[in-house]
This record gives C-alpha cells, sequence and structure tokens, in this order.
C-alpha cells in the first residue's frame, strides 16, 4: 500500500499534483479543500460548520479533520493506498493518521512538500480567485492562511524528518516538470 502526503503552504500545487500522482499510481485522492467546498455547495451540516471557518481562512479544528479521515479510511478498504492534499495540518491530525494507518498495518511512505516563494505563493492564489471565483482567495485570508500555516503546520516538518519520510521538491516551473519530479522520488523510495 502507497500511503503519500502532499505538504506546503495555499497556492503550492498540492491539489494539483496530489490529482495527478493519485490517478497515476491509481490511489484515493482525499483533499479536504474538496470535501469542504462540495459539502458548502450542497448546504449539508458539515458545510454549515466549516463555511465561516474557510470564509475567514481558520483551520478547520482538529476533531472535525481526524473524523473525516477515519470515515475516508474507513469507507475505502480495497484502495491501493491515499493521497491525502490539505491533511494533516497539526500535529495532533498527523498523530492520528498514523495511529489510523496503523490500524489498517499501514504507514506514511512519504511527505512530499513543494516549496514555492512567498510572493509566488500570493501570486497564484490572486489569479485562482480570479479564474475560479474562490471568495476563500482574498489577499487579507491568503494572508491569514500562509501566517496560520507557518504558525501550525509548518512544526510538522519536523515531525516528518524524524520519520525520515520528508521530502522537498520544487514546486516552481511546469506542472508535468514538478509531477515527474515527484514520480522520480516516490519511485525511488521503492
Amino acid at each position: 500500500m502507497l500511503n503519500l502526503i502532499f505538504f506546503g503552504p495555499p497556492g503550492a500545487g498540492k491539489g494539483t499534483q496530489a490529482l495527478k500522482v493519485a490517478q497515476y499510481y491509481g490511489l484515493r485522492h482525499v483533499s479536504t479543500g474538496n470535501i469542504f467546498r462540495e459539502e458548502i455547495r450542497q448546504n449539508t451540516k458539515l458545510g454549515l460548520k466549516v463555511k465561516d471557518i474557510l470564509a475567514n481562512g481558520d483551520l478547520v479544528p482538529d476533531k472535525l479533520l481526524i473524523k473525516i479521515l477515519e470515515n475516508t479510511c474507513h469507507n475505502s478498504p480495497d484502495s491501493n493506498g491515499f493521497v491525502f492534499d490539505g491533511i494533516p495540518r497539526t500535529l495532533r491530525q498527523a498523530e492520528a493518521l498514523d495511529n489510523m494507518m496503523r490500524h489498517k498495518k499501514s504507514s506514511v511512505n512519504r511527505v512530499i512538500s513543494l516549496e514555492v516563494p512567498e510572493d509566488e505563493l500570493i501570486r497564484r492564489l490572486v489569479i485562482r480567485s480570479q479564474e475560479q471565483g474562490r471568495t476563500d482567495d482574498t489577499l487579507e485570508v491568503i494572508q491569514r492562511r500562509l501566517d496560520i500555516y507557518h504558525q501550525h503546520t509548518k512544526p510538522l516538518v519536523d515531525f516528518y524528518r524524524k520519520q525520515g519520510i520528508f521530502v522537498e521538491i520544487p514546486g516552481i516551473g511546469r506542472i508535468e516538470d514538478v509531477f515527474q519530479t515527484i514520480c522520480r522520488t516516490i519511485d525511488a523510495s521503492g
């Protein structure tokens, strides 16, 4: 079973690359952002809970994200593995994911961190907001999301480095070139 985490700040290209990798390797793509946006679109109970949280650029509470992880893993018993995109974002979430993987007699094989300079991240997010009409990508919210990333998510780098599974990939360049670099990294890890 191959289990990957795509890591990096908002706008680094996690979603794009995670989806490509999931399709290429036949893995289940788990995107919390996509899950939340769909729940909001359908006006579900979960959607109503997270709508204001996301609009402010805040993190969804650990308990809620852990429940989504549990449901996803439980509802995918025949999966060849997972590509986690947008989760974990806190140490508590990372520990919960490790525990879930242990229960499945598996583990996270690789954490792929897409490295992109902050000015490029902001540029990408502003363009995405304009092209996709994403109300969660205003300049104020973008800066807040980047601040929260540095404060809450960046500490996961040490957590995964200690496990020997953290790898940094330059996230600048053509999408296909970044994808090829990611695939070489995955294939080299066996």
